[in-house]
Order: structure tokens, then C-alpha cells, then sequence
């Protein structure tokens, strides 16, 4: 039997994933799950988000790790943006028009149709088949993953992403509405469409999804002309939107990018600490800790207040396999920052890399109460309670963050397990039921 150090050493292992760059599942989507970015994020749509009469502690935005071009929503509390999306786009008020076009989607009613579907997103298993099928992942095909979850027929994107013509059509009048009380320049929404002109005429298959989903027309982009010459154009653009867009593509860019790629184009950043941050990435991902810390402290010292600095700078020391170092970091991330469940996460991750078992089941508890949809929190409170002899506990978040992945077999084992072990009834109990009962529902379809 392996000595403590061994074991130490194993479940450092297994904590020093990346936290952005979560590995693909095998049969799922993949969720982008990063501090940084969401706040980014976060910032960028708060404008619109108020504008269209919704609340943005209500709605989230999401990123999902792929190179085509697409944006959906799957209920009234998240807005989907593919990584491949983001960096295609030019600035700030390009993507501001695509979530003010996709809040449109939910102020319009356009997803109620969909009720059943919008209630299956809402639970760990509905998501990751939502997810699957909006990807096209769940067994190589989107129409079948949302047959398995929900029972539909016909094209998952014409079923349950794809919008009608008349739909479009509203909710681009309503997105340039929304822009213009945001005080934000509607020329971005000719942005985003400029990108996707003369994709009609391509066959299917070389599409992006967002044509798919989003029919444009030449008769489309004309109007949304007609409604961009009509709009009041602010005189100047939003600085800290055109920050935090720089931001969020500069860090992604430097994640899913090539290492020489970024520290060839760190100019290109907009500001010395993107500039740093995005240096600090490539660095750390070509194993090089001593440029890497030195890059991330000077971003730090420019803005010391930053948590989600020292929460790249613990992420960076965490996968260096320097645990203990990294949850004193993440520490100090999650005063800056204490609500934030992805910083939760790290420090959780980091307390049980070093050895600090129980610290990390309530931090990582404390993550998963305040964000259930993260399968790397779930992975890590599995190995949490795993080490803390509650084989119950495991189980039930293994078939959760099997069902946010999609993998609903895989899941349905842990589940069965899970309700066999946990108080019947119980919360716990009630979540493993859901997952066990939409697996054998993914089984008979099979």
C-alpha cells in the first residue's frame, strides 16, 4: 500500500488539470470554466443585459471550447458563445450585438416554445445533453443527443436552437433597440453579420452553426442596414468594454493558441498587463515557471486588486506542482473576489493537491453551491470525499459531472451506486436519481 507521500503525489496529479483548458470529454461538450474570462464576459454584457430588461445576476454567459462560429441559448439564465466565436470577432460593440441579439431571443418569448427542453437544462443531466447536442458531440450527432435527452425529433438545431426567419427578424429590431438605450455603437451588429455573408450559399455541412441557427439573408443584412442608419451612434465607444473584450479574446488566444503565436503578437494585447497576462500563459505552457511568475507579478503590480490575476498566478503555480504555494494565492484571489465559485474552485482544487482534505470539501462545497454546472469542481469534490471515506458523496458528483460531459452510460453507473448508498430522499439522493433516470431513458433509446 502506498505511503502518504505517494498518495500526495497522485492527487496532485490529478489536480494540476488546467482550469481553462479542461480536457475535452469523450463524448460531450466542454465547458470553459474560467474566472477571468466570465468576469470579462460578465462586464461586457452587463450594459446590454440591463438595456433588454434583464438582470445580469440572472444570466450567465457561458463559453464553450470550439472553433466554428455560433451563439444559442438554451433558457432564460444562459447565453451560450463558442471560444472560435470570440476570436473571430473585431471589438467590443460586435460582441455586445450578439448577446443583445440572443437576449432578444429570450425577451421575445422564443425559446417558451421549447418549455420542455428549457426544464431539462436546468438539471446536471438535461445540460450536458443540451450541450451535447448543441455541439453535435453526444454520439457524433446533435439530433441524436437531444433524441436521447428529450425525446424530440426532427434536427436538434432546428428543434431546439434554430430560430425562424420571423424570429430573426424580431430580434434584430429589438437587439438595435437595446444597443442604441445601452449607448453602445449598433455597427457592430453589421459586424457580426458582415462575417456570415455568403454562407447561404455554401452546402450545410460547411457551414458555421450560427447560419444554421440564425438564418441570414441578403434581404436580412439590408434591414438590419436600414435599422443601424436609422439608430443614434454614440460619438465615442466604452473603454472598459473594449478592455475587457481585449481581455477575454487575449486570454483565450493565449490558451488555445500555440505558445510562439502568443509571445509573437503580445503587442497586440491594448494594454501592458493583457500583455503580461497573456505572456504569463504562453510562458507557463511552455514549462517555463520562473517567466511566467515574472510576467504575472508584473501584471499584478499593475493591478494589484485584480483577483483574477492571482487566480492565473494559482493556477500557474498549481499546475507547476507547487500546491501549498498555490492555495496561499488562491487565498488571497478568493478575498478579492469571495463569491466567485471558479476562484472557490482553484483554492479547493489547491487545499487538496497539498494535503488539506477537509479545508478543501468545504471550499469545494462552498464552489458547487454557488455553480452546480462545473464538472471540474464535481471531479475534485469526488476525489474530496473519496479521501474522506464517503463513497456516496463521490459517487453522486462523479454522475453528475459524467452527465454535464454527456457521457449519460458512465454516469448511470455512478448514479445507481450513488442512490443505492445515499438517504432516500435527500438531496443528494434526489440529484443521483435524476441523473439514473435520465441514463435508463439515453439506454432505451439506444
Amino acid at each position: 500500500m502506498p505511503g502518504p507521500r505517494a498518495a500526495l503525489r497522485r492527487i496532485a496529479t490529478l489536480c494540476a488539470a488546467a482550469v481553462l483548458l479542461a480536457a475535452p470529454a469523450a463524448h460531450g461538450a466542454t465547458l470553459l470554466r474560467d474566472a477571468d474570462l466570465e468576469h470579462a464576459l460578465t462586464e461586457i454584457a452587463a450594459p446590454v443585459l440591463r438595456a433588454s430588461g434583464l438582470s445580469p445576476a440572472q444570466v450567465d454567459i457561458i463559453v464553450l471550447r470550439d472553433d466554428t462560429l455560433n451563439a444559442f441559448v438554451t433558457d432564460t439564465t444562459r447565453i451560450f458563445l463558442h471560444s472560435g466565436l470570440i476570436m473571430k470577432l473585431p471589438d467590443a460593440k460586435s460582441l455586445q450585438a450578439v448577446i443583445a441579439h440572443e437576449a432578444a431571443h429570450i425577451t421575445g418569448g422564443h425559446i417558451t416554445r421549447r418549455t420542455e427542453n428549457m426544464r431539462a437544462a436546468r438539471t446536471a443531466a438535461g445540460l450536458g445533453m443540451v450541450l451535447a447536442a448543441a455541439t453535435g458531440a453526444a454520439t457524433g450527432s446533435g439530433e441524436a443527443a437531444l433524441g436521447l435527452a428529450l425525446g424530440t425529433q426532427g434536427s436538434a438545431l432546428r428543434s431546439f436552437l434554430g430560430h425562424s426567419r420571423a424570429e430573426e427578424s424580431s430580434a434584430d429590431i429589438a437587439s438595435i433597440r437595446t444597443l442604441v438605450q445601452a449607448g453602445i455603437d449598433p455597427r457592430g451588429a453589421l459586424e457580426v453579420q458582415e462575417i456570415f455573408l455568403g454562407q447561404e450559399a455554401l452546402n450545410v455541412g460547411r457551414q458555421d452553426p450560427y447560419m444554421q441557427s440564425h438564418p441570414l439573408t441578403r434581404d436580412r443584412f439590408r434591414a438590419t442596414q436600414g435599422l443601424v442608419a436609422a439608430a443614434r451612434v454614440p460619438e465615442t465607444n466604452d473603454a472598459a468594454a473594449d478592455y475587457w473584450f481585449l481581455r477575454a479574446r487575449g486570454k483565450l488566444s493565449a490558451f488555445l493558441r500555440a505558445p510562439g503565436w502568443t509571445l509573437g503578437r503580445l503587442g497586440d494585447s491594448g494594454s501592458r498587463d493583457i500583455a503580461l497576462m497573456r505572456e504569463a500563459v504562453a510562458r507557463h505552457r511552455q514549462t517555463d515557471l520562473p517567466g511566467a511568475l515574472r510576467a504575472i507579478d508584473g501584471a499584478i503590480a499593475l493591478r494589484p486588486k485584480d483577483a483574477y490575476y492571482h487566480d492565473l498566478k494559482g493556477q500557474i503555480l498549481l499546475e507547476s506542482r507547487q500546491p501549498a504555494e498555490a492555495a496561499r494565492v488562491y487565498a488571497q484571489a478568493r478575498g478579492l473576489a469571495p463569491g466567485n465559485a471558479q476562484v472557490l474552485g482553484g483554492l479547493g482544487r489547491a487545499q487538496l493537491a497539498s494535503g488539506q482534505f477537509k479545508a478543501a470539501l468545504a471550499t469545494l462545497e462552498e464552489a458547487r453551491g454557488r455553480d452546480w454546472a462545473d464538472p471540474r469542481i464535481l471531479r475534485d469534490l469526488s476525489v474530496a470525499y473519496a479521501r474522506a471515506g464517503n463513497d456516496a458523496m463521490a459517487s453522486e458528483a462523479t454522475a453528475q459531472r459524467y452527465a454535464l460531459e454527456g457521457r449519460m452510460q458512465d454516469a448511470g453507473i455512478h448514479a445507481k451506486r450513488a442512490v443505492d448508498l445515499l438517504p432516500r430522499g435527500s438531496a443528494p439522493w434526489n440529484r443521483a436519481q435524476d441523473v439514473l433516470d435520465a441514463s435508463e431513458r439515453a439506454a432505451r433509446k439506444r
